[in-house]
């Protein structure tokens, strides 16, 4: 009896799995049939495969195994530098273009609109001390390291672009490398130069009263009205103030660059790149701005800093309270019984 039993359980398992069978057979054929009778319908043999960008949005890095201790080496795919990549090879390029470019557009509408600004008054032949020997060299010690930082820095977003194809990549190269070394050390004498004119200038650039007046007279951009300031006015104060926090926000992010791994990982670094890139990329078009009305923007300017005197009639019509207190300084250091002293010149 039990083996009738064990006989029939037996032959039943049999059928059972022959039906499974044969079920699975008809389920793999039934989408090689379809395919097979509409053979315009293309073959995705990804359709069931995970996407490569799903794979790297699970995590921030993805590393290996080794026998080094250095964790750094580990990582194989970071997806994060991807994005990196698309800032510094396309926003950063379309970024300082239209910012760099735009500002020498807007200097030339200027000059070309309200031209050079003249010393209404002419030149009085008569000079007055404006900055000492010591100011201008720091001022200067700042100007020619941010000349030679704007130069290799630019080459640095625009030299593939603009240099390699003339130049050849041989050329390129020995260029790009000379050019990061001294990127590199110029960066220090430019912190020097600004922790300079930073401690020389701090206490004439504070906002004042008259810095409102300045303002609503339009900065002396308006020739029927008198803009009052004092040894600085309102627009140099911004300058001043701006090219501060710029030089300490690119200083800082450029040390982090300088020496990699102290302190940060890749991923603060490349913050570190995008805050050093567009904070130059700004301060550039500044000091193209403060550079024109140095030189060509502003008659008598210039003299300034290049020989730390300017005219008098210049300083009546710019700084005229810093004049007044520069002549009442000379007036009160005279001494009982002598003819008052003229201005230097």
């Amino acid at each position: 009896m039990r083996v009738q039993i064990m006989t029939a359980l037996l032959s039943r398992m049999r059928h059972a799995v022959a039906l499974v069978g044969f079920l699975t057979m008809f389920a793999v054929a039934l989408p090689t049939a379809a395919q097979q009778s509409n053979p315009n319908v293309p073959v995705d043999p990804d359709a069931s495969a995970v996407k490569e960008q799903t794979l790297l949005h699970e995590a921030s890095r993805i590393e290996g195994r080794i026998d080094i201790p250095d964790e750094k080496a580990r990582v194989l795919v970071q997806p994060a530098g991807r994005q990196w990549d698309h800032f510094h090879e396309v926003i950063l390029h379309w970024l300082g273009a239209i910012v760099i470019l735009g500002m020498i557009v807007l200097l030339a509408l200027a000059y070309l609109v309200m031209g050079r600004i003249r010393i209404s008054g002419g030149r009085s032949g008569r000079k007055i001390v404006r900055f000492s020997g010591f100011e201008c060299f720091s001022h200067w010690l700042t100007a020619v390291s941010f000349v030679l930082l704007t130069l290799t820095g630019l080459n640095i977003t625009f030299g593939k672009i603009l240099l390699l194809p003339p130049l050849g990549p041989e050329t390129f190269s020995a260029f790009a490398q000379i050019s990061k070394y001294v990127h590199n050390f110029v960066s220090f004498s430019f912190v020097v130069g600004l922790a300079l004119i930073g401690a020389l200038w701090m206490k004439d650039n504070m906002p004042q009263r008259v810095d409102l007046d300045w303002l609503k007279q339009g900065g002396g951009f308006i020739k029927s009205k008198h803009a009052p300031a004092g040894r600085f006015n309102a627009g140099e104060k911004l300058v001043f103030w701006f090219a501060l926090a710029a030089g300490l926000a690119v200083t800082v992010s450029g040390f982090v660059l300088l020496f990699p791994f102290y302190g940060t990982n890749i991923a603060g670094m490349q913050i570190a790149q995008v805050v050093h890139a567009v904070i130059a990329v700004l301060f550039i078009a500044m000091i193209l701005a403060h550079s024109y009305i140095g030189t060509l923007g502003m008659e008598g300017a210039f003299e300034a800093m290049g020989t730390g005197e300017v005219d008098l009639n210049w300083a009546k019509e710019h700084h005229d309270q810093w004049l007044a207190e520069k002549l009442a300084e000379g007036r009160s250091a005279e001494r009982p019984g002598q003819p008052p002293a003229a201005p230097a010149g």
